[in-house]
């Protein structure tokens, strides 16, 4: 029996590749091409301790500052896995012909925020590219052989779970309209949840969320929802936010503001060690601050005009050249605005360490799946916590293929429908305004009243999905009465050791989970 994969990004492909090379058919499905997935769009590196730059780091320090960056509500065991394998998998991608930037010593690592040695693997700005190109090229043999057999232009109609227990999937041709149903386990890899925040996202617009809410509609546990992360340095181009790579910080740009006239770096100033490199929900809410100094303009910029010009030519040529296509400046001659974007969702779909969801026979990887990253994510992480998750959630599924009882038909479901723009912006128009990086009880609850009066809009049942995960999206952001990592709560400003849990939602339940320790 194939094991059905939703999604063909990073995680889908590593899924689909692991089962492949142990024999193991597999029905990669996804709503559009490989080379347009959001994993392609990754910039900045992959992080994994190979100790090329002299600095004696080691895989107990990458462990360490992941679990710190998540401000420990991470699964430790499933972290202490993930930075174990990823030399590893950084040597595999090497072997398999990815061009990382190198010298005499190896592989080049640089600097990425939250990390305190050069950790992080890249090829100049455009690492998921070249990664994505590496795993398209290893999966074509396997598809020649009829072992992995391919779904493009394909969305998910409905999951089928029948008491807890996944018997498989029905999908949509989007070109033409014919559905298709297909037993068995799955391994969702659907990428995060843009679609809940439309036009807001530095991810890609075809991450819609709706299988995340199908997930939720069908009493599929999803966890910390209320950690999404800001990146600091986006630009507003149409309907999406541009990145600027994390990268740019680490070959030494500089964040200022304009304070009575002057530049303040002020990251330099408040954090002496790490600067502009502190984690990401740092720099992003001290953004925030200084903007709202009366002292300070509101607006915000990076200084790049100290880079090297052949760092430039070298590592940045990229970023370059969408700067300029995008913004009509050199960052090599001017700093550039920049402003938070969002830019990860570190909740989703609950799994263990082994990538089981909650139901049986159903497993998840990648962005939507809430493992590895805590309530904060480290740069350089989501490349290697999509590759390795896929991997694991496909050897778990494997070792559990063909237990499921094949019921004798999948239920009958409705038509496919879809969100209409009107109606996802709305509510993406409703979470932009109240749950910003800086949120407090008054204004989550502003947004739960705004989004029930969305209720008697919604037109069809993928509407009404999508309302579900926005509603419950806020409530796990009510629920947590604490500061921790991405998530902010002015009217409860410090960490609460006593939350140091998992925030579960379940259906409309939403309660708190210990967290696995080692």
């Amino acid at each position: 029996m194939r094991i059905n994969i939703i999604g063909a990004g990073l995680a889908g492909l590593s899924a689909a590749i692991t089962l492949a090379e142990n024999g193991v058919k597999s029905n990669l499905i996804s709503s559009m091409q490989s080379e347009r997935a959001q994993s392609v769009m990754a910039e900045g590196g992959i992080n994994a301790c190979l100790n090329t730059m002299g600095e004696d780091d080691a895989v107990e320090n990458h462990i360490e500052d992941t679990i710190r960056g998540g401000v420990n509500l991470a699964d430790k065991s499933a972290v202490q896995g993930l930075c174990e394998n990823a030399p590893e998998i950084v040597k595999n991608f090497y072997n398999l012909g990815v061009p990382f930037q190198t010298n005499e010593n190896g592989i080049v690592q640089r600097n990425f925020g939250g990390q305190k040695k050069k950790r992080t693997a890249f090829v100049k700005s455009s690492t998921g590219k070249m990664l994505m190109t590496a795993l398209i090229d290893a999966a074509r043999r396997y598809e020649a052989e009829g072992i992995i057999k391919r779904y493009p232009h394909h969305v998910l109609q409905a999951l089928h779970i029948q008491d807890n227990k996944c018997q498989g999937v029905t999908v949509t041709d989007t070109h033409t309209g014919d559905s298709i149903s297909f037993f068995g386990s799955v391994i969702l890899a659907s990428g995060g949840m843009n679609g809940l925040f439309d036009g807001l996202t530095t991810g890609t617009t075809q991450n819609t969320a709706d299988v995340t809410a199908m997930c939720l509609e069908n009493g599929v546990e999803l966890a910390n929802l209320e950690f999404i992360q800001y990146h600091p340095t986006t630009i507003a181009i149409p309907g999406k936010r541009l990145l600027i790579s994390e990268a740019a910080r680490g070959e030494g740009g500089r964040l200022f503001v304009n304070r009575n006239g002057k530049p303040w770096y002020f990251m330099e100033e408040k954090y002496p060690e790490l600067k502009n490199l502190m984690p990401r929900d740092v720099v992003s809410a001290e953004i925030v601050e200084v903007t709202s100094m009366p002292e300070c303009e509101n607006q915000v910029y990076l200084d790049m005009t100290g880079i090297d010009k052949k760092v430039w030519k070298t590592r940045l040529s990229d970023l370059r050249e969408q700067v300029i296509h995008y913004l009509a400046l050199d960052p090599m001659k001017k700093p550039i605005p920049v402003s938070p974007g969002i830019h990860y969702f570190m909740g989703g779909v609950w799994v263990d360490s082994e990538h089981h969801t909650s139901a049986e026979n159903l497993y998840a990887a990648g962005e939507c799946a809430c493992q590895y990253h805590g309530a904060n994510r480290l740069g350089g992480n989501s490349l290697l916590g999509a590759v390795y998750g896929g991997k694991i959630a496909a050897l778990t599924a494997m070792k559990e293929n063909g237990k499921q009882e094949v019921p004798a038909e999948l239920k009958r479901v409705q038509s496919y429908s879809e969100v209409t723009p009107l109606f996802r912006n709305s509510v993406s128009q409703i979470l932009g305004n109240h749950l910003k990086i800086l949120r407090n009880e008054d204004d989550l609850n502003k947004a739960l009243d705004e989004l029930d009066l969305m209720q008697n809009k919604a037109a069809n049942p993928a509407e009404i999905r999508l309302l579900g995960l926005a509603k419950a999206t806020v409530n796990c952001a009510l629920f947590r009465k604490e500061s921790r990592g991405a998530h902010r709560r002015t009217d409860y400003p410090e960490t609460n050791p006593d939350c140091q849990k998992q925030t579960i939602v379940k259906n409309t339940k939403v309660f708190f989970r210990e967290i696995n320790q080692l």
